[in-house]
């Protein structure tokens, strides 16, 4: 379960997160879709939580890669 204010750590970064930092998890928007703040808090792009893992998509001509992956913090 992802909570408002959880961290996650990127540990495969793309163009917009990078590999070994640790996010905020910002508005919940249901039990699957959540946003997820940038490094200066003030912009988020929004993640996915399913049976694959937590992870943000975007289209491979915005970003190197098209998913950026995150595990939660305990």
């Amino acid at each position: 379960m992802i909570q408002t204010n959880d961290k996650l750590l990127c540990i495969r970064g793309n163009s917009f997160y990078s590999e070994g930092e640790v996010y905020t998890v910002g508005r919940i928007v249901n039990n699957k879709y959540f946003q997820l703040l940038t490094d200066n808090n003030e912009d988020h792009w929004y993640a996915t939580l399913d049976e694959q893992g937590i992870y943000v998509s975007f289209d491979s001509s915005v970003a190197e890669n098209s998913k950026a992956w995150f595990d939660k913090i305990a």
